[in-house]
């Protein structure tokens, strides 16, 4: 009886770690897959090293994006890119990103004066006086 219920508790751990670890991330893998599947030209792309840029070019296995305004083309595999970003999507991001950064800027001098209140007279100190 005591050798059935370890079988049975042990039966039961490997089920909960089924669920909680092994499900979760076989959809994870299926939800990138169909996203580097479904990659159109014109979208924004990061990845997985962390360059961005707009999708030029899209073929079997990789894709080829442009990273700035200078027309910098780099081809990447589908498997590096981390995540999409469709130019209709990229574009409200940067009108919301252009009402903060307003905000930012009109911030930046107050805390600057706030700076520059402080004492000049300090001297800047190093980590270990005595090593010289």
């Amino acid at each position: 009886m005591q050798g059935a219920s370890s079988i049975l508790m042990i039966v039961a751990m490997l089920a909960i770690f089924y669920f909680l670890m092994i499900v979760p991330e076989n959809k994870r893998k299926k939800k990138a897959e169909e996203m580097r599947n479904s990659l159109k030209k014109g979208e924004r792309i990061t990845t997985i090293g962390g360059l961005t840029g707009k999708i030029v070019q899209v073929n079997d296995s990789t894709v080829v994006f442009e990273t700035s305004e200078d027309r910098v083309r780099i081809e990447i595999q589908k498997w590096g890119i981390q995540s999409t970003e469709s130019s209709e999507q990229a574009a409200a991001a940067q009108q919301s990103m252009g009402l903060f950064g307003k905000k930012k800027a009109e911030e930046a001098p107050a805390e600057t004066e706030k700076q520059d209140s402080a004492p000049k007279n300090e001297e800047k100190k190093d980590f270990d006086p005595e090593i010289k």
